[in-house]
Parts: structure tokens; C-alpha cells; sequence
């Protein structure tokens, strides 16, 4: 999708409010991509992208805007927590892992893509295998109707889902699962170390028709799927097009001290991660891969440490700094009213399940929006997650209620806003200035 960078922002204002700037410098950064992918080899080779640490308090939206970046244009994405890797012992995990975890994405993405190319043909051979089960499990008694008319009938029924329920048996490959005996040296599966040499082994299971036809779905695809082509695109675009997002990077800063223990083993933890955003080649079980043009996003609050504590070859790597504000109740008003997934639509969503008409007035969402924000100024400031708190509190009462017995219509307004929550926030408010 060869999205400019004003319709890469307007797509995030779908879903993410404010932070201007932020979307801005993610906008042309993935633009950056596609200029450079218009390129010769040897002048993609030289340029390489420009990484970018995002400034912020929890919960204004700095994942999101990576994640829905990566998902706008379908590329290998994964979140990581640099706080994992300055735990120590066998939980701790090795930085390279984030980089496998990448390709694995990779892998999946692509395999979905090949998966839809190849559902219609195998879609075919696997009602012509449901059809034969079902006409050995219907079949008539000699001389009522000939076999190839009894089969379409069935296979007419099939496609109208008559037999969805109906439990059948069938055969399918037993594939054992693999382990992985060290990190990115491949997985081996005991029960197919002789796989070349001895026919695959099957299992028979008794399933709904519908659930059978997933399990074959996905084996007939699986044989007309190249899996060495799929490892090699897969890494390409993890290469070139993966995103890997490094959250709460201001816990590994040393917070201005040059002391030891703990400090020592942050400054460990940002050296270690420091070869793979310069570029280095990662082994993974599906080949080799080079994380010179991965683009590396890296998120913390810095309430703290500050992004200059960070050790100075990394900051260089991360040479975009884009602050994200805190947010307003004008931006809670708009949270709650504006984008696609807003969390009233959802709730709304939810409760007519149960018969439950969910309405807010305007004055409501101005009251939802003034106690959220006063919260998190007289609390701590989780940003937009404090919504959640506040309308699970608002409708607890509704949710357990409602069991869809009966249709109705429910009105929040401002008068419902205040009973629920009006008392609750001015005592909560005391609690900052009692020492």
C-alpha cells in the first residue's frame, strides 16, 4: 500500500487521538520505506532507517500507533519489554530472541497470505473427500438411487451446510511437536527424525463435519504450499519491512549515576541491544537474517531517567525524539466518541448481546471525560487505560443485571455519571495531599 505520509496519519486518527508529532514522525518513516524499496540494490544498501524513541506517559498511545502502523500495511511486528532482559538466571532472555520473534511473525503473515491463495483449490479436493465420508456413512441399500447422483445430492448439501453437525471419522497426519533444544538453533521433532525414510503416521478422530473440514482445509493447503519459499520471503520481509517496538527502554537508562550493581547491568542490557538496531546477522530456524534495515521504535516514560542517561551510541541510533503529551479531557472526549474501536461503541457492542439498548447523552461523556481526567492528575497518570476503570465502575451494576431476558434501553446521562462516580473521585481526590 503506497500510502503518503497525510493519508498514514489520517488512517492512525481513526483510531488514535492526538499526538500529532508522534504520528508525523512514524508517517514519514514508513514512507521512507517505500522510497527506499523504489530504489537500485546498491542505493538501498547505503540507506538505511532512521529509528525513533518515543517520549511519553503510559497510556497515550505509543504501542498503538506502532501497532496499527505495522498492521496498515501488513508488516512482521512484535512488542518487546527491555525490562526482560535485565532479569537474571534462566528467565532472563537473550536480546537476539526479539529478532526471532520478528521472523516467526514474519512467517505467520506470509503463510497466511499463501494460505488464501491456495484455500479455493483445496477447498475443492477437501469436499470431494468430506463427500465420499459421508456417502460410506449414508450409504443406501443396493438399486435405490445410482452412486453419482447420491454423491452430488450430498455434495449440494454439503455446500448449503446440512451435514455442519452431523460427526463423522476421519484420518489425518500426525504431526509431533517439535521442541527447540537451544534458542535460533532450529527445532527437531523426535517423531519425524526417520520422516524421510517412513511413511507419515495418521490418527483417526471423530469430528462435526465443520470442524473436519478445518483440520483437512489445512492440510490439503499445507501440500500445495512451498515451505522453503515461504522461509525466504518471510525473511525479506522481515528484513526490510519489520518493526520492532522497545517498550519502557527508560528502565534500562542508568538515571544519571555512574555507581554499580544495578546500573551496571542496565548499561549491560543497552550494550547488548545496541549491535542489533547498529545491524548484525541473527541465526534463526529459518536462515539467517540482518537487522540493518529493521525499523526500531523504541518507547519509554522517562520520568526518571532521562533519554540522555541512555548510553550515547544508543541514542545515536535513535536519532528521532518525539514527545507525546498528556492527555486533556478535550482528548478524553474525543477517545470516547471519535475513533472506530471507542470504547463506548464497545461496551454498547457487548450489552446487546443481552438485549440492552447502551445510550450516552453528550453531557455524559463530558462528565466521563472530566473525572477520568482528574483522576489521573491527582493519581497516577495511566492516560486513556483510566477510561476502563472509570465505565467498568459506571456500568457494573447494568452488566450484572443484564441476561437478556427482556429488550431495553438504557440512558446514561450526566445525573447517572455523578450518583456512580461523583463521591467516589472527591474522596479519592484527599488521599494526594494526606501524608
Amino acid at each position: 500500500m503506497n500510502l503518503s505520509p497525510k493519508q498514514i496519519v489520517e488512517e492512525l486518527d481513526k483510531y488514535i487521538i492526538g499526538q500529532s508529532n508522534a504520528k508525523k514522525a512514524v508517517a514519514i518513516a514508513l514512507r521512507n520505506r517505500y522510497r527506499r524499496s523504489m530504489l537500485s540494490t546498491a542505493e538501498m544498501e547505503e540507506i538505511t532507517p532512521k529509528n525513533i524513541i518515543m517520549k511519553g506517559p503510559t497510556g497515550v498511545g505509543k504501542t498503538e500507533i506502532a501497532r496499527r502502523l505495522a498492521k496498515l500495511v501488513s508488516a512482521p511486528f512484535v512488542k518487546v519489554e527491555a525490562t526482560k532482559y535485565t532479569e537474571v538466571g534462566y528467565v532472563g532472555r537473550d536480546v537476539e530472541s526479539m529478532v526471532r520473534d520478528l521472523v516467526e511473525c514474519s512467517v505467520r503473515l506470509v503463510k497466511e497470505e499463501r494460505f488464501n491463495k491456495v484455500t479455493e483449490k483445496a477447498g475443492s479436493a477437501v469436499d470431494a473427500k468430506l463427500v465420499k465420508i459421508l456417502a460410506e456413512v449414508r450409504r443406501l441399500d443396493k438399486g435405490e438411487t445410482p452412486q453419482e447422483i447420491f454423491e452430488q445430492n450430498i455434495a449440494e448439501g454439503l455446500k448449503k451446510g446440512y451435514y455442519d453437525n452431523e460427526v463423522i471419522e476421519i484420518e489425518i497426519i500426525d504431526n509431533p511437536k517439535p521442541m527447540e533444544l537451544m534458542p535460533g538453533a532450529g527445532e527437531i521433532s523426535i517423531g519425524n527424525i526417520f520422516g524421510d525414510l517412513m511413511p507419515k503416521k495418521k490418527k483417526k478422530r471423530k469430528l462435526k463435519v465443520k470442524e473436519a473440514r478445518k483440520l483437512l482445509l489445512q492440510e490439503e493447503a499445507d501440500k500445495l504450499i512451498d515451505n522453503d519459499s515461504v522461509n525466504e520471503e518471510a525473511i525479506r520481509r522481515a528484513e526490510n519491512e519489520g518493526i520492532i517496538f522497545i517498550d519502557e527502554i527508560d528502565k534500562i537508562a542508568a538515571k544519571g549515576n555512574k555507581g554499580g550493581g544495578q546500573d551496571v547491568s542496565r548499561e549491560g542490557v543497552q550494550r547488548d541491544i545496541l549491535p542489533i538496531v547498529e545491524g548484525s546477522t541473527v541465526q534463526t530456524k529459518y536462515g539467517s537474517i540482518k537487522t540493518d534495515y529493521i525499523l526500531f521504535i523504541a518507547a519509554g516514560a522517562f520520568h526518571v531517567a532521562k533519554v540522555s542517561d541512555l548510553i550515547p551510541e544508543l541514542q545515536g541510533r535513535f536519532p528521532i525524539l518525539v514527545e507525546l503529551n498528556s492527555l486533556s479531557k478535550k482528548d478524553f472526549v474525543e477517545i470516547l466518541t471519535t475513533p472506530r474501536n471507542a470504547i463506548t461503541i464497545q461496551y454498547a457492542t457487548l450489552l446487546k448481546v443481552d438485549g440492552v439498548d447502551l445510550k450516552f447523552t453528550d453531557e455524559a461523556i463530558e462528565e466521563i471525560a472530566r473525572i477520568s481526567e482528574d483522576m489521573n492528575a491527582t493519581r497516577e497518570d495511566i492516560g486513556a487505560r483510566r477510561l476502563h476503570t472509570v465505565m467498568e465502575n459506571l456500568i457494573e451494576e447494568i452488566s450484572f443485571t443484564a441476561c437478556g431476558d427482556e429488550q431495553k434501553e438504557v440512558v446514561i446521562d450526566r445525573a447517572f455519571v455523578i450518583e456512580k462516580m461523583g463521591g467516589d473521585t472527591k474522596t479519592k481526590d484527599l488521599k494526594k495531599y494526606i501524608l
